[in-house]
């Protein structure tokens, strides 16, 4: 008897056990997978379909991609440089709030990510998400050195040594695996999960991510618990250093930046093939986008004149707080959701990536992260984004301001904030207003500035901007501390016409 009792109850818990794990299953294959693949440098006018009467370079993964999916023709960057912009489709914030008001971050130094805050890594881990990352990080990690196990210090453009470990790396900030380099300085370093495994050619880094971006995918299709995948493509080409693979040289006609675009886009094609042979594409939300403009490294002016237009006419390139620098390719591709072959022209941003994973997996965003980010999901349905931010905020690689609300952009600068010219410190500029105001709807390229005949816009959007970086987030929501309470919000002005000071004005505490 008490046998027969031992077994009835070994068979409930079997049963338990099984509902509970078909329960789940189903819960899982509710969720989309998600692959969001970002390019390094990739301007907006680099995609054939997306500027047919400007580019000459042949994209026909990408366009393909366009032909799927849906365009957002007004997406920006959270900043026209690498790090900065990495960081805010990490946290759904604004890199600027951090320590890092300008520039990038070269690696031997601590996360730029605090541990405590949450990344769409951890938010989709929690959601049950196998995730990984492969590619560029580009958001500092440390190296302990594998023989004296003390902390590697930075010296000139030294490599880590083979065996080196990382304590804080991207598997310390919400991924399962990671596979990849910090930055294009560093790329000869290889690392798996928190280990430098090897140091190999430049040129073999565009192919080897290829490589296990399929890998990872075929991996996961044989994964029997159905758990979906969540795989981060941070691409480290088409920016310097510019290799194309011996197979790919010569390709474009257009020298080695085109060519390197072309080995590039087939990337994204054996990405989107692998899902499709593995019977995955039906069920995985495919985001194609870059981290700013195109780099001046492309050879901008020798393409022009080849008839190549790397911004598709905005003005500038990276670094810039002209649309050239930030305005991007941004390409969502989710079967049986989105229309295919569809248009937006909505305002977004790369922070807003955070938002919408919440909202895919209905689950709200942890408190106090997500600061700058709203979700685009209604949009990708052909409804109106239910947005609490005002405008977006652009962020140019000096450290300069730009604020866009609805058509109107300010810059608070008096040249391109970045690298094109007139640079901030050039003497023509010692005339010229102390800022820009553009209307994006009538003159996209930004050629006529009306900051002195519309103050009253201007007077507007720089309130909302200010009122933005008070408050510590763009959004409705819990109030949040920036990191840094010495947010320089005006970097140069001019004094007594050629003379130039810093203007200590700070965001109005």
């Amino acid at each position: 008897m008490k046998k027969q009792k031992l077994n009835t109850l070994s068979l409930i818990v079997i049963l338990f056990g099984t509902f509970t794990w078909f329960a789940n299953a189903q819960e899982n294959a509710k969720k989309p997978n998600i692959v969001l693949i970002v390019c390094d440098d990739l301007g907006y006018g680099d995609v054939q379909s997306l500027a047919p009467e400007t580019s000459k370079i042949k994209t026909p993964q990408i366009d393909q991609l366009n032909q799927e999916g849906m365009t957002f023709t007004d997406a920006h960057s959270g900043s026209s440089v690498c790090t900065p912009t990495r960081y805010g489709i990490m946290t759904g914030r604004y890199s600027w709030r951090t320590k890092l008001q300008s520039g990038v971050v070269s690696g031997f130094a601590p996360d730029l990510i605090k541990e405590d805050r949450p990344t769409i890594g951890n938010f989709l881990k929690d959601q049950g998400y196998h995730t990984a990352i492969i590619g560029k990080w580009h958001l500092n990690f440390q190296y302990i050195d594998p023989v004296s196990q003390t902390t590697i210090r930075k010296k000139g453009r030294n490599l880590p040594p083979v065996g080196a470990t990382i304590p804080d790396g991207p598997i310390h900030r919400g991924f399962d695996y990671y596979h990849g380099f910090h930055h294009a300085g560093s790329m000869k370093a290889v690392i798996e999960n928190d280990k430098v495994i090897i140091h190999d050619e430049v040129i073999n880094m565009l192919p080897r991510l290829t490589t296990k971006s399929v890998e990872y995918i075929n991996q996961q299709a044989k994964n029997k618990d159905e758990k979906p995948f969540f795989l981060y493509v941070p691409l480290g080409s088409p920016h310097t250093p510019i290799v194309p693979s011996k197979e790919w040289q010569g390709k474009s006609g257009l020298g080695n930046y085109a060519d390197f675009v072309m080995q590039t886009d087939a990337t994204v094609g054996a990405i989107t093939d692998a899902l499709k042979a593995n019977g995955l594409s039906d069920n995985t939300l495919v985001i194609f986008t870059s981290d700013n403009g195109a780099s001046k490294a492309a050879n901008i002016k020798g393409l022009a004149n080849k008839g190549h237009i790397v911004s598709a006419g905005y003005r500038g390139s990276k670094s810039d707080l002209w649309d050239g620098g930030h305005r991007i390719p941004f390409i969502v591709k989710w079967p049986n959701n989105i229309e295919p072959n569809t248009t937006n022209n909505d305002l977004i941003c790369l922070t807003d990536i955070f938002a919408t994973f919440s909202e895919i997996t209905d689950v709200a965003m942890p408190s106090k992260s997500g600061e700058d980010s709203v979700s685009f999901l209604p949009a990708l349905h052909g409804e109106a984004i239910n947005s609490t931010r005002a405008g977006v905020i652009h962020h140019s690689i000096s450290g300069h301001f730009g604020y866009r609300l609805g058509k109107w952009k300010l810059l608070l600068s008096k040249g391109s904030g970045g690298w094109s010219f007139p640079k901030e410190d050039d003497p023509t500029l010692d005339t010229m207003p102390v800022a820009q105001l553009y209307d994006m709807e009538n003159d996209p390229a930004e050629t006529t500035n009306l900051y002195t005949t519309r103050p009253e816009i201007a007077e507007q959007l720089l309130k909302q901007l200010e009122l933005d970086i008070k408050t510590g987030r763009s959004t409705k929501g819990e109030f949040s501390e920036n990191d840094m309470d010495d947010i320089i919000l005006w970097k140069k002005t001019a004094v007594n016409g050629s003379k130039k000071a810093k203007n200590k004005k700070k965001a109005k505490d």
